[in-house]
């Protein structure tokens, strides 16, 4: 299919830095997805027949990206066929309601508290907590750093709206998805025409109280952004940076009554040495529950 005949595209936007250099990244996130789509709709297709265009930020505070050292590199998963769905288990509903009881904002200060907090009742070890505490050392700069935050926001709304007109599937992993969300309220502001159809966060810490509160600082509400059709956010419960898994309860409906649908997911990604690490990309990409949406995408 040539580029004109697709009426589609989908953008990803990737989480915090370093990462490897775009094109290594870019292939990850497509393989990862072709083989989703092969091994649980028995879909083959082609990278060059995906319309897909990853916006790539982690250079944004000058960090050499990974060599031939990357942590988490795309790798297969074992096997050919489908990979596991989730299963609902009474024990994340118990998790839900003891995270939905913190409703309380935390400033930075706080930061040590909220992660006491998170560690007491949402089962995250010591070693989990001070991973997530890391990675909220990084969102430091995109909240205080004005300039850095103005240039980081305009690489995904160039991409935006250098597709208007056509369906948008926009996929944000991670603290890509802060930004995601950030840029798509602030389209709406502008009266764009642009339209997301599909808005589709992974891994995402939109749930954690201090971004909430950002939230809150900048927009008269907490909602869905006007300019998107449909909103699925995806997370695995042992994924230490979306520990509030469910998103729904945090975002009021958009003028068009859309509201976040939140789905539970086995991200299964083992890098090449050591346990499983539930928050990688690769592992998100393929899993059944999304490459479904992709798959009704297309």
């Amino acid at each position: 299919m040539t580029e004109a005949a697709r009426n589609y595209c989908i953008i990803g936007i990737h989480g915090l830095r370093p990462k490897p250099p775009m094109p290594v990244l870019r292939r990850g996130w497509l393989a990862a997805l072709q083989e989703g789509l092969r091994n649980n709709h028995q879909m083959p297709i082609q990278a060059e027949d995906l319309a897909f265009e990853l916006v790539y930020w982690a250079d944004w505070l000058g960090a050499e990206p990974y060599g031939d050292n990357d942590p988490e590199p795309y790798i297969k998963a074992e096997g050919e066929g489908p990979l596991p769905r989730y299963r609902d288990r009474w024990v994340d509903k118990a998790v839900t309601e003891v995270l939905d009881d913190l409703t309380q904002p935390f400033e930075w200060a706080d930061t040590q508290k909220s992660l006491d907090w998170v560690s007491r009742h949402s089962g995250l070890d010591k070693a989990s907590a001070l991973f997530l505490q890391l990675r909220f050392i990084d969102l430091s700069t995109y909240y205080t750093d004005e300039p850095k935050r103005r240039l980081l926001r305009g690489k995904l709304r160039d991409a935006l709206l250098a597709q208007k007109g056509k369906r948008i599937m926009l996929i944000a992993h991670s603290m890509g998805s802060i930004v995601a969300y950030d840029v798509l309220r602030a389209l709406g502001k502008e009266n764009s025409d642009i339209e997301v159809s599909h808005f589709v966060t992974l891994g995402s810490p939109l749930g954690v109280p201090h971004v909430l509160n950002k939230i809150r600082k900048e927009n008269a509400a907490v909602r869905t952004p006007s300019i998107v059709r449909r909103w699925t956010n995806l997370a695995d419960r042992r994924d230490h940076v979306a520990f509030d898994a469910h998103l729904a309860d945090d975002f009021d409906p958009n003028g068009f009554d859309v509201t976040v649908e939140d789905k539970l997911v086995i991200n299964g990604y083992r890098p090449p040495m050591g346990k499983p690490t539930h928050h990688t990309i690769y592992g998100y990409l393929r899993t059944p529950e999304f490459t479904e949406l992709v798959r009704a995408f297309i």
